[in-house]
């Protein structure tokens, strides 16, 4: 059975994930030392005792996320479970890359570190916002997202989640405006997240222009793995052709259906959500209720997923 180890994005974060792991396995103790000298001050402090709200900002939440999810991956692969394929939604494909060999975890770390704070830095606090779109049809939303364009906002749909999930981030006030729009168009429901910046929106070119700069910088090597690319839904295994997609994909769309179609296509039965949170399994059901999602988050998700994969053997 073809495995696809899919890896969460921003917004899975909470102060405590993983500890359990942390506690049991020693790959875990060792990937958050790695992380912590990395970084140069203690991350595994800042993920377990918090305060929540240096967790949420950006710049922590980003390698916070990443270490959580590479540790979730090592114990896979300790355990014997490995990926044939992989992918990671926005902040998550920096996890994937390491999970397939194309990134070193300390590089990868000190990336995303720099990638929360250049995106923070695009945009000035409160000047750009997102939100969540349910049930409405996709060319409605982005005919709507242009005609506000049109009239001088910034507002565009950014992730393509599942069917009958699409974001859209912005300018606040085009955002706002859009949301109005979108609801009196039949949206079923339309909700502003609560993030700091409008991620993955043309507003974020600025954010990729600095990381093009970090990511020269560091070597990136040929995935030893299939890794999905969240800008084009394709898999990419060359060094060139992966270091393209990070840099386009801080102020472009995630295309995670076709992403995970992609997986699907490849061959992949089961999917395994690696790092805190569901949400990519919720997607999965969504997407196509055909899809047999796992997750690994902490022992009893991992026990679950473990016993699962013996079953199937």
């Amino acid at each position: 059975m073809k495995k696809a180890f899919v890896f969460p994005g921003q917004g899975a974060q909470k102060v405590g994930m993983v500890k359990d792991l942390y506690e049991s396995y020693a790959v875990v103790r060792e990937l958050f030392e790695e992380a912590d000298d990395a970084l140069g001050f203690s991350l595994t402090k800042l993920c377990f005792e918090g305060p929540d709200e240096e967790l949420m900002k950006t710049y922590n939440t980003q390698p916070a996320i990443l270490t959580a999810s590479t540790a979730c991956c090592r114990v896979l692969e300790q355990e014997g479970v490995t990926p044939d394929i992989a992918a990671g939604h926005s902040l998550g494909e920096y996890s994937a890359l390491v999970a397939a060999g194309a990134l070193s975890f300390a590089d990868a770390v000190r990336t995303v570190r720099l990638r929360g704070q250049f995106m923070q830095e695009a945009v000035p606090l409160g000047e750009g916002s997102m939100a969540a779109i349910m049930g409405l049809a996709e060319d409605k939303i982005k005919d709507i997202c242009a005609h506000i364009s049109e009239q001088g906002g910034v507002v565009q749909a950014v992730n393509f989640n599942c069917p009958g999930q699409i974001v859209i981030a912005g300018s606040t006030k085009a955002v706002e405006t859009a949301v109005d729009e979108l609801k009196a168009a039949g949206a079923k429901r339309a909700v502003l997240l609560h993030v700091s910046a409008p991620f993955h929106s043309t507003l974020m070119e600025p954010a990729a222009k600095r990381l093009a700069e970090v990511l020269d910088t560091i070597t990136i090597s040929d995935a030893k793995i299939p890794v999905v690319a969240n800008v084009n839904g394709q898999i990419e295994t060359a060094a060139a052709d992966i270091k393209a997609s990070l840099v386009k994909q801080a102020a472009s769309p995630v295309l995670w259906i076709d992403c995970t179609k992609t997986m699907q296509a490849f061959g992949a039965e089961a999917f395994v959500e690696v790092g805190p949170g569901k949400t990519l399994c919720g997607f999965n059901r969504k997407i196509d209720r055909a899809i047999h999602s796992e997750n690994v988050e902490d022992i009893p998700s991992l026990q679950k997923t473990l016993e699962f994969f013996q079953g199937v053997r």
